[in-house]
């Protein structure tokens, strides 16, 4: 356009002074010539010698001269030399031609460092005669102009060879006409040709994935309106060969200029097949991993893992076979007929069986490419053939020991060998299945350990306790055998403890032996065990099984050459009688083991209510009585020894008193027990030794200086290494003279065990006295007063009570009495209660006595009082105290 504006300015004066040879060009200012000079094109004129006649201002300016120094000039004389050579040349072929050119010229001059450009048209100029004149230059600055084309070009091979590069397929769809373009890479990547395929939308739209293309489009949509910044979807399109491929296409909108209306949505497709089929197998291998960490059954996992890779290998058939004792197994195989898993389930492994009985024996990979002809698969082709199943490819499965567990086959229905990736897949496949195989075992094994007790193979508590409460909740009536074995601890500490060990194994054996179908038999600990009936909750049935338990297990056993008879005692408690609940109803079954007990054991008892109430009761006692004495709650009570021929009070016997607020007077026989169960017997035997000392030293001081006091001491202390040092420490601190303390142990400590004789021999050479309480009731004092050292043999009131009425009771009286004497112990008669037994007790021979003819058990005042009196009247006053 400034070129022919400027074309028109020249006609009118400019040629006309080039065709008037009368004037010179150079006068005559008109306001044509003024326009020239103004205008930004560059103007000039040449003669046909190619010297410069005329420029304008724009001209001198680009070129950095005057018009003085062009004037008269030829190129060559004010332009680059290279450049003077181009602009001659373009002239002489104007002159030549005698017709109008048009060239881009680049320049680039000494004063500036850029290239400019230049669209110069040369004009021919004839005078009126035909004559050539001259030539006329105008000159368009482009410089601009080429600048943005130069870098729209650059763009455009920079976007060709990332394109090829990224191996993209373009598409430019014009929203308009709805036409689109498509690429060839764009068709290659569906496996067309550059020329097949439409160019519109519905080309687009018969090959994306139906259930993909709705989503797609709505994205276009919100993209359009704006909704969305970016467009950027995946999506599944049909390859020309019917398999799918996964594209991820980004795409960015072309607006109208005059309205920024959208025009045209121009993108890229990129095959990211292989990533999202990747992708979809890492997401299904986690998949059953996590099925695998949540415990999902074996079967379930050897079929997503089957299907998985038969996913990742279109036609690929897969199996898992377990190996058990020889013989595979099927494990899964989803895709197979199931006639041929069935027949080769229970196939025993071989060298020559298969693929997978071969690779089982072997432990080695084994590739079949031809089932038909492969000998491995000679004696059951014929099992495989008739499925399609031309080639087998077998790993083995093992743990992360190396022990083999299983095989992981793949077939197809033609004969081959594996590629890398089949057989990377093949690997991998049996590792993961692998991993199921071994969790399996490892949960069988957990499984054993829990569920069956080790020693005796009987179920465990754990078990028993899962089965419990499975019957209750079926809300079925049952019956619950609670047994305990009587005196269990006796065979541990006398013949140890793989002799118990034995006879539990035994016990075990013979509760197996006695359980029908319907009984579950479980070891809940150490010497306990429980049978529980189902589907039965009467007395009568419960009560046969009970006869049956002791008679069972009565049977004489040899134990480490010893012929033991064992015993139990057993609590029985129903389902829904006696408790509604599983914890309800072995606590039921508890506490009536408990009362069998109670009751001299050997025995069974069933549930009473009133067993819970006793139970509940032993359970406050026993929360109550380690406060009590280690806040010395207790009390102490004396009950005076009598020298029966002076009727003098020559001991004391301390008993220990309980009194609580709430539960009221606690007796000695339930709260010493309990201190041994739970452990406090020692700090209370300490607080009784304490008391009764810092008393019995209090007594000496008032003036009764020949009293001794007695103390009942627990077996367990002859098992505790640190008792005499406790009795010295006491005595010691007390001031206490050793010689009047007498320690009062049952004969069930007077044993041959090694550390219960020294035991006793310490106390005696620390001056203490001993004296064995309720003689005559055990089994071994006779045959352990040969080997110990004992002070006072104490006489039981069992003996005592019907000796005047009863001739045997006296004569065992008097044999004790002169076997105490022979060995050198004095007797102390318990539970003296009339002046008769008095008398034939001091006829006898016995020295002392104590019972509730002299004084109930009372506090230290009242002892005080009461000795104050015997000092006077003697032993008159227990005639007299009977009396009144």
């Amino acid at each position: 356009m400034a070129i022919s504006l400027t074309q028109n300015a020249l006609t009118s004066n400019t040629i006309e002074a080039v065709n008037n040879p009368d004037l010179p060009l150079h006068q005559g200012k008109t306001i044509q010539q003024e326009i020239i000079q103004a205008i930004p094109d560059l103007v000039w004129l040449k003669d046909s010698h190619g010297r410069y006649i005329f420029c304008n201002q724009s001209f001198a300016e680009f070129f950095g001269v005057s018009a003085q120094q062009v004037i008269g000039e030829r190129d060559g004389n004010f332009l680059p030399s290279q450049l003077a050579k181009t602009f001659h040349r373009h002239d002489q072929e104007v002159i030549s031609s005698g017709n109008a050119s048009t060239q881009e010229q680049p320049i680039l001059l000494p004063y500036n460092t850029q290239q400019s450009y230049l669209e110069i048209t040369r004009v021919p100029m004839c005078s009126p005669q035909g004559g050539l004149r001259g030539v006329l230059g105008i000159g368009h600055n482009i410089t601009s102009r080429k600048a943005l084309e130069i870098r729209q070009q650059d763009s455009a091979e920079r976007f060709s060879l990332a394109m090829r590069g990224a191996n993209d397929g373009l598409w430019d769809w014009n929203l308009e006409t709805n036409e689109v373009y498509y690429s060839p890479r764009w068709k290659n990547m569906l496996g067309y040709g550059p020329n097949e395929l439409g160019n519109d939308f519905d080309t687009w739209a018969n090959l994306v994935n139906p259930e993909d293309k709705a989503i797609a489009l709505a994205k276009v949509q919100d993209y359009i309106l704006g909704r969305e910044t970016t467009f950027e979807v995946e999506m599944r399109m049909r390859h020309r060969n019917g398999h799918d491929v996964f594209v991820l296409s980004r795409a960015f909108l072309v607006h109208r200029q005059s309205d920024q209306k959208p025009i045209r949505l121009v993108g890229t497709h990129v095959d990211i097949t292989d990533r999202k089929e990747s992708e979809i197998f890492n997401n299904k291998n986690a998949e059953i991993l996590k099925m695998i960490a949540t415990g999902k059954s074996a079967s379930s996992i050897y079929d997503e893992i089957a299907l998985m890779y038969e996913a990742r290998n279109p036609g690929m058939r897969c199996s898992m076979l377990e190996l058990n004792n020889g013989h595979l197994l099927h494990g899964g195989a989803p895709s197979l007929p199931k006639v041929y898993c069935q027949a080769v389930h229970g196939l025993k492994y071989g060298p020559e069986v298969g693929s997978c009985g071969t690779s089982t024996y072997t432990g080695k990979r084994v590739l079949v490419e031809n089932i038909e002809t492969d000998p491995k698969w000679a004696d059951i082709k014929h099992i495989a053939l008739p499925h399609g199943m031309r080639c087998c490819w077998s790993e083995p499965i093992k743990n992360s020991s190396g022990e083999v567990l299983g095989a992981f086959g793949m077939y197809y229905d033609y004969p081959a060998l594996p590629n890398e990736n089949e057989l990377n897949d093949l690997i991998s496949a049996a590792r993961l299945a692998g991993i199921v195989m071994e969790r399996d075992q490892a949960q069988r094994q957990i499984h054993e350990l829990a569920y069956t007790d080790t020693l005796t193979k009987l179920a465990s508590r754990a078990y028993f306790y899962q089965v419990l409460e499975e019957t209750v909740a079926a809300q079925k009536s049952c019956s619950l055998l609670y047994l305990d074995l009587d005196d269990f601890k006796c065979i541990n500490d006398s013949l140890g403890h793989d002799a118990g060990d034995l006879l539990l194994q035994e016990v075990a054996k013979r509760l197996e032996g006695v359980a029908c179908h319907n009984n579950f038999v479980a070891r809940l600990s150490g010497d306990e065990f429980c049978l529980l009936v189902k589907e039965s909750g009467d007395r009568l049935t419960a009560e046969k099984l009970a006869h049956y338990c002791l008679t069972a297990i009565a049977q004489p056993v040899k134990l480490d050459g010893r012929t033991v008879i064992p015993a139990c005692s057993i609590g029985i408690a129903h389902y829904p009688s006696d408790a509604k609940d599983p914890v309800t109803l072995l606590k039921a079954a508890d506490t009536s083991l408990y009362a069998a007990k109670e009751k001299g054991k050997n025995q069974y008892a069933f549930y009473q209510p009133e067993f819970t109430q006793q139970a509940e009761y032993r359970f406050q006692v026993e929360q109550c009585l380690r406060g009590a004495v280690e806040q010395e709650e207790l009390s102490l009570v004396y009950q005076p020894q009598v020298h029966l021929e002076t009727g003098k009070i020559i001991g004391v016997e301390a008993l220990a008193r309980w009194s609580h607020p709430q539960l009221g007077e606690v007796s000695p026989g339930e709260f010493i027990a309990i201190a041994e169960k739970i452990g406090m017997i020692k700090p209370l035997t300490e607080w009784v030794l304490k008391t009764a000392c810092n008393q019995m030293v209090s007594w000496m001081q008032m003036g009764f200086p020949s009293l001794n006091v007695a103390v009942n001491i627990s077996a367990q202390h002859f098992l505790d290494d640190d008792f005499v040092d406790l009795v010295q420490h006491i005595l010691e601190k007390t001031g206490m003279p050793a010689c009047h303390l007498e320690l009062e142990v049952t004969e069930s400590v007077v044993q041959t065990d090694i550390r219960n004789l020294k035991v006793f021999q310490d106390l005696k050479d620390l001056g203490v006295l001993i004296a064995i309480d309720d003689f005559g009731t055990g089994y071994s004092s006779f045959a352990s007063l040969k080997h110990i050292t004992v002070d006072y043999l104490k006489l039981d009131k069992y003996f005592i009570d019907d000796m005047i009425t009863d001739p045997k009771s006296r004569t065992l009286v008097v044999s004790m009495v002169e076997m105490g004497h022979n060995l050198g112990q004095g007797i102390i008669a318990e539970g003296v209660e009339t002046v008769a037994q008095y008398d034939m007790l001091r006829r006898i021979g016995c020295e002392m006595a104590q019972g509730y003819l002299f004084s109930k058990p009372i506090d230290a005042n009242g002892i005080s009082k009461l000795m104050r009196r015997n000092l006077d009247r003697g032993k008159h006053m227990w005639s007299e105290q009977l009396v009144a």
